[in-house]
């Protein structure tokens, strides 16, 4: 669910991007972020979530991280 979500929000706003990688395949990217469990979101290597969530929560995040990077968040133009 956070990686189809994370591509829906990255097709809604420009500001977003969004990668999916099997960590079992990339080690190293697997110990750069301590990925202990699956899912794990990491923004701008900066905010970081683990555990499944409600799409609601998850958006909000993103947004969040959106603003504290300068970005746009909410008011951001698609």
């Amino acid at each position: 669910m956070a990686a189809s979500l994370a591509h829906k929000l990255a097709t809604a706003n420009a500001h977003i991007t969004a990668d999916v990688v099997e960590v079992s395949e990339f080690p190293e990217m697997a110990q750069r972020y301590q990925i202990y469990g699956v899912p794990k979101t990491v923004i701008n290597d900066a905010v970081e979530m683990e555990g499944a969530m409600p799409e609601p929560l998850f958006v909000q995040r993103v947004l969040a991280a959106l603003d504290e990077a300068g970005e746009g968040g909410e008011n951001a133009a698609p």
